[in-house]
């Protein structure tokens, strides 16, 4: 009797055309059956935002007609990308959901801004095993060859071993050659965050507005941090738990004078 293959959700937060998209589907396929449930146009920088007080539409679209994977094109946010997949589309809870590959970086502080993290968070919550990819390459013309074979390396591990429960993988890839890059390295998120600055101007009818620009700050100089691993060429992998208590802190609140 042959084995059931197994069932594979694929999201982004580039929208689903973005080559990113297009690569981790081609990686997929080799691996299971798949379904394609992304934004139709780019939600970079969405976080965990789900649409609340507008209507969502969610439309079957064939992107490549000699692909075998099932695809729909939703008009709202990365995480509600997932919502509606596993609660509207699917017909069983996908044995793993794969975000991205993501154009730039997800690495230290961005991951609590990432779309294409928070679609693996939200099927995360949802039991489903997850792992959000991404590429230090924001252009379009990245190029995903060198990395493809470590994305199918690490969905299969995680096809095959149980996922700690409460967790995600994020996984980032340098923007290196095939024969640059190193490896693999499981890591922590590093201490790193930005300085913002706000860049403020006037339109033609007098009325200010402003461009969000700022520079990335890494003060952590351990070498177990997925800062480290990207800038000497390794994959970084960062094991992330959407439990956000700080279970540390619990005695010290505790000590507060709180009635």
């Amino acid at each position: 009797m042959a084995k059931k293959k197994p069932l594979i959700l694929v999201t982004n937060d580039d929208g689903i055309t973005a080559p990113g998209i297009r690569a981790l589907i081609e990686v997929m396929n080799t691996l299971g059956d798949v379904y394609v449930v992304a934004p139709d146009s780019p939600q970079s920088g969405m976080g965990h935002a789900i649409t609340i007080n507008n209507t969502l539409y969610c439309d079957k679209v064939e992107v490549h007609k000699d692909q075998p994977q099932k695809e729909y094109s939703c008009s709202g946010t990365p995480a509600d990308c997932v919502k509606l997949a596993v609660n509207e589309i699917l017909k069983r809870k996908p044995d793993l959901c794969v975000s991205g590959i993501n154009h730039g970086s997800n690495s230290s502080i961005n991951v609590i801004y990432s779309g294409t993290m928070s679609a693996a968070v939200e099927a995360g919550t949802q039991g489903i095993p997850s792992i959000g990819f991404s590429l230090l390459d924001y252009s379009l013309d990245a190029d995903f060859e060198p990395v493809k074979k470590y994305v199918k390396q690490v969905a299969e591990q995680c096809l095959q071993n149980k996922m700690p429960q409460g967790v995600v993988l994020n996984v980032n890839f340098p923007k290196a050659s095939a024969k640059e890059l190193k490896g693999l390295k499981v890591c922590r998120q590093a201490n790193a965050h930005w300085i913002e600055n706000f860049d403020k101007r006037t339109n033609p009818l007098g009325r200010d507005y402003y461009w969000l620009t700022g520079e990335f700050v890494n003060e952590d100089k351990g070498e177990d941090t997925d800062e480290w691993a990207l800038a000497n060429n390794f994959v970084s992998v960062v094991p992330v738990q959407f439990d956000l208590t700080a279970h540390h802190a619990i005695k010290d609140i505790n000590s507060w004078d709180l009635k």
